[in-house]
């Protein structure tokens, strides 16, 4: 009789493949090769058992919930408090059609909540891509958005969570609690009235932008080992989804742009959708579990892509795309248009949404291109910022004016400082020069294709354009 054992890891921390299987096929000799597969899947990191699962519950001819229960058992973590906070879903029985998928997708998020098409069509990409976590490099944020209460926002959210893979209700959670829960079960990270808790939690925030891209998807604790401690990085890759009212207000401007923003509005009384408490589950599960046949038997062609991406959008832009593009690609040629017509209307939309200081820049670009003359003081800049009810910049300071000291705050990530300036009458007070924002406005402003002398208009300057500014604004 031959024999095998479980493998251990190699020299660079790789899981070899799993035992070869035994010659003798009898029955007594296939439960002990499955208690030898077993007893290797339980030793595997919670990441790396994930991504063997299914390979392996396919080669021993039973399901992946089955594998699960077998290998929770040998790992002694059959108990209530080490259960899975979500339900497994099975793979869909029969093949599936990548468009009918995510057109199905769709037509769901549309019969419940008002909003534009090319934004439902965003979110079924995105739904989709938390089954191909795995396959992907990115993972956008998916940031539900609303001006104020009623706008179908959490309404959105739970169907998200009826069809993603391995949804976590999160609300009110721990930045401990979420790294940990990250990084034992891989789940869809799910936040409703992330306004109302995130805005001060400097960690939370962090753990946020961290698990962005793979590569960079950890954050290093301290943890208790006997009577000491010892660091520890724990892995933060997931797909994470986050609604609430005004949140470009509550999350930092490096959290806005790692995100698909949905900007959801209140339905006018001629736009009608059904309650969501009235539709029943089941129609949710088989389309989750089309989704995860979806996953299975599109990984490959997913992983491998490398789909065209628009110039229009900003390298970020593109990062946030690329995988929800890749998807589309599976579904033909009708979703590509589908997904490239959405990425760049939503980007429009977010980078409406500017920074702080981008809009600072822009508004003080404003003011030097209706004034006579190069210098300003600062008392004069900040007089004509707030001079324009329609801005900012009158209430910044809690209601009050902004102040010299929170301008130069703003603009002092730029390289640009206030300095003594010459102005008429031999006044010489603290404030700026024109040629100190050039480089700023040439860098961080768009600006209009500019007509050359035979009448022809200029290219848009790219963001990798590396062409000296000509100074002219």
């Amino acid at each position: 009789m031959t024999s095998s054992v479980p493998p251990l890891p190699d020299a660079e921390g790789l899981i070899q493949p799993g035992p070869t299987p035994l010659a003798d096929s009898s029955p007594e000799n296939r439960r002990q090769q499955d208690g030898l597969v077993i007893a290797r899947l339980a030793s595997l990191r919670s990441p790396d058992y994930d991504r063997v699962r299914k390979d392996e519950a396919k080669a021993m001819g039973i399901q992946v919930k089955t594998l699960d229960d077998l290998v929770k058992v040998a790992r002694n973590e059959s108990s209530e408090a080490d259960r899975l906070p979500f339900t497994e879903v099975e793979s869909y029985p029969d093949p599936i059609v990548p468009a009918q998928v995510l057109d199905e997708v769709v037509e769901v998020i549309l019969r419940y909540v008002v909003m534009d098409i090319e934004q439902a069509h965003a979110v079924a990409l995105w739904i989709a891509l938390t089954w191909f976590i795995t396959e992907v490099e990115v993972a956008a944020i998916l940031i539900i958005n609303a001006p104020e209460k009623a706008c179908g926002k959490s309404q959105l959210l739970t169907i998200v969570g009826y069809l993603v893979s391995r949804p976590l209700q999160a609300a009110n959670s721990t930045a401990s609690f979420l790294f940990r829960a990250i990084t034992t079960w891989r789940p869809t990270i799910l936040i409703d009235e992330a306004d109302t808790f995130i805005r001060e939690d400097i960690e939370l925030k962090g753990l946020i932008n961290a698990g962005h891209t793979r590569a960079n998807a950890f954050v290093g604790r301290t943890v208790s080992v006997g009577d000491g401690h010892e660091p520890r990085l724990f892995d933060v890759w997931s797909a994470k989804a986050f609604a609430g009212i005004a949140l470009e207000k509550h999350f930092p401007d490096a959290t806005m742009s790692r995100g698909i923003v949905i900007g959801l509005r209140r339905k006018l009384p001629h736009e009608k959708v059904d309650r969501l408490r009235h539709a029943g589950t089941a129609a949710f599960s088989v389309l989750a579990s089309k989704l995860a046949r979806f996953a299975d038997d599109y990984a490959d062609q997913v992983r491998a892509a490398r789909p065209h991406m628009p110039d229009e959008l900003s390298d970020r832009a593109q990062d946030n795309w690329e995988p929800l593009v890749a998807i589309a690609q599976c579904a033909g040629a009708e979703w590509l248009q589908r997904a490239t017509t959405a990425a760049l209307k939503l980007c429009v939309a977010s980078e409406s949404m500017a920074s702080t200081g981008n809009e600072l820049l822009a508004d003080i670009k404003d003011v030097f291109d209706g004034r006579v003359g190069t210098k300003i003081s600062t008392v004069d800049l900040i007089a004509a910022l707030c001079g324009d009810p329609e801005k900012a910049w009158a209430t910044y300071n809690r209601g009050h004016p902004l102040s010299p000291r929170q301008l130069s705050k703003q603009l002092e990530p730029y390289g640009i400082r206030p300095k003594t300036v010459r102005m008429s009458f031999g006044k010489t007070p603290k404030g700026y020069d024109v040629a100190q924002f050039d480089e700023a406005f040439a860098r961080y402003l768009k600006v209009a294709p500019a007509s050359d002398e035979s009448g022809h208009a200029g290219t848009d300057d790219h963001e990798d354009d590396d062409s000296e500014p000509d100074g002219k604004y």
